[in-house]
């Protein structure tokens, strides 16, 4: 859904074979969404559950396991594309994301030439390369914007992370213009519900607020990215679905609507969030009560530098375990 009032996107968490060639039209022909997201756990789960692959997969034969996802996989994310690009077209979002294997996540080489790889052989426009934000990714997302190939930086927990994707951004998409190329254009995700599933039991043992540090974190990142004024970088709020019943299912999209941002959710917490429409942002918050939230939490003992460091550690090792189980379901 684009919010025109705030310049605000909402984008489908989700890739599925049926799914994209039934409901996904709908949910873009009524302006529900503007764009879409995957990752690895999302296609383990989707070629591993759904019987919509088997036909192609029959026509596999004598393939390694990785060439029969990406031929899987260049299929979805085409279909996606193609249903997107009206969106696109008008300049209002449009793009699918795809990303490179999580185990060149410490490989600018082989992210960069896997990321050319997908984004030819899917041969749309409107194809985002995802690329976490390592040391490695970095490089990687400067010299795919500069060839113009959009990028979706991901895996992002700590304001650090957000100033390198946009120092590398920057530098990318200047040398892309300069070089007389007219649209390319990055989000930046920025993770947040995994700091309340991480942080809230020990939160609630000290007695503090629980599910806003995720929040806020994304507030104090949000700011750094509007600050730096490059347009064609947004802050993408992701990782926002909810786990049980203490928090309402959209609770993530409402309390991060924000100016020239995106939030990509599952279904059920779009439905959730559609079902309300609620449409007043809640964002910027000001820096002074951002760093206010993060100063008592040093103060009872919560040390956020090693907080994004575990959720980077168990960010990537999540990725990296979904991406094999799928392989090895494929060989």
């Amino acid at each position: 859904m684009i919010n025109r009032d705030i310049n605000f996107s909402l984008w489908l968490d989700f890739v599925e074979r049926d799914y994209l060639k039934n409901e996904f039209l709908g949910l873009v022909e009524k302006g529900v969404i503007s764009g879409a997201t995957s990752n690895p756990s999302i296609f383990a789960s989707a070629i591993k559950t759904s019987s919509a692959y088997s036909e192609q997969l029959s026509k596999l034969g004598g393939k390694s396991a990785k060439e029969k996802y990406e031929a899987l996989a260049i299929e979805d994310i085409r279909s996606a594309a193609l249903t997107l690009r009206e969106c696109y077209d008008r300049g209002k979002d449009g793009y699918i994301s795809i990303e490179v294997d999580p185990f060149l996540a410490n490989d600018t080489k082989g992210s960069v030439e896997e990321g050319k790889r997908l984004f030819a052989a899917i041969g749309e426009p409107n194809v985002m390369i995802k690329i976490p934000a390592t040391n490695a990714g970095y490089a990687a997302m400067t010299e795919l914007l500069a060839t113009g190939i959009s990028v979706n930086a991901t895996l992002v927990f700590s304001p650090d992370q957000a100033k390198r994707c946009l120092k590398a951004m920057k530098e990318g998409i200047d040398t892309f213009s300069n070089d007389g190329g007219c649209r390319v254009e990055a989000v930046i995700s920025v993770f947040v519900s995994r700091f309340d599933r991480l942080l809230d039991p020990d939160l609630e043992k000290e007695g503090l607020e629980v599910a806003k540090t995720g929040i806020y974190n994304a507030a104090k990142i949000y700011n750094i990215i509007e600050k730096n004024h490059t347009p064609s970088v947004r802050t993408l709020f992701a990782s926002t679905g909810v786990k049980g019943d203490n928090l309402p299912a959209d609770y993530y999209i409402r309390e991060l609507l924000a100016p020239h941002s995106v939030n990509t959710a599952p279904l059920e917490t779009i439905e959730a969030y559609m079902a309300k429409k609620e449409t007043a942002p809640k964002l910027p918050i000001d820096d002074d009560v951002i760093n206010g939230y993060f100063t008592k939490l040093a103060d009872n003992g919560f040390d956020m530098e090693e907080v994004y460091a575990t959720l980077m550690k168990d960010g990537l090792a999540a990725f990296e375990k979904a991406f094999e189980e799928m392989l090895d379901s494929l060989k």
